[in-house]
This record gives structure tokens, C-alpha cells and sequence, in this order.
């Protein structure tokens, strides 16, 4: 009977160093899709519209269809109703 336990504790372990590969990958995911918004804004400020707009397609499209989460207002979204409360 202790073969299944220590299979057991085995699968348990591989779960275990799987679920904090998958924190590492969700960690920089997050970082990447900031550095993604930082992108977007910086072109939005330099009039560069038609960039920020295809780098806003790609980010809804990593958050949506690879995340599984849904999508956030854009950052020249956010810039623009910030300038509206200044």
C-alpha cells in the first residue's frame, strides 16, 4: 500500500512545480502587456495613431483569446477621460 502513497505524493509534487511554472508565465504575461500599455500610450502622445491602434488590436487579442479574460479599456482610453477630469 505505500506505492500509491508515494505516487501519490509524486503527482502532487510535479502539480505543485507545474501550478508555480504557470505564476512564472502569468507574471510575465502581466509585465509584457504593461510594457505593451507604456507602448501604446507613448505612441498615442506622439501622434502616432494608426501604431498605438495596431498594438491595441494585439493587446485585446493576447488578453482575450490567450489569457481568457476580458478585455480593459485601452490606455489612450484612459488618458483621455483623465484629461477630461483635470
Amino acid at each position: 500500500m505505500a506505492e500509491p502513497t508515494s505516487r501519490s505524493r509524486e503527482l502532487e509534487a510535479e502539480v505543485a512545480r507545474l501550478m508555480e511554472e504557470v505564476d512564472r508565465y502569468r507574471t510575465a504575461t502581466e509585465d509584457a502587456l504593461q510594457q505593451l500599455d507604456w507602448c501604446i500610450g507613448y505612441f498615442v502622445g506622439s501622434k502616432q495613431a494608426r501604431v498605438a491602434k495596431a498594438l491595441g488590436s494585439n493587446r485585446t487579442y493576447i488578453r482575450t483569446h490567450l489569457l481568457q479574460r476580458p478585455e480593459l479599456a485601452a490606455p489612450e482610453e484612459n488618458a483621455n477621460a483623465t484629461k477630461g477630469t483635470s
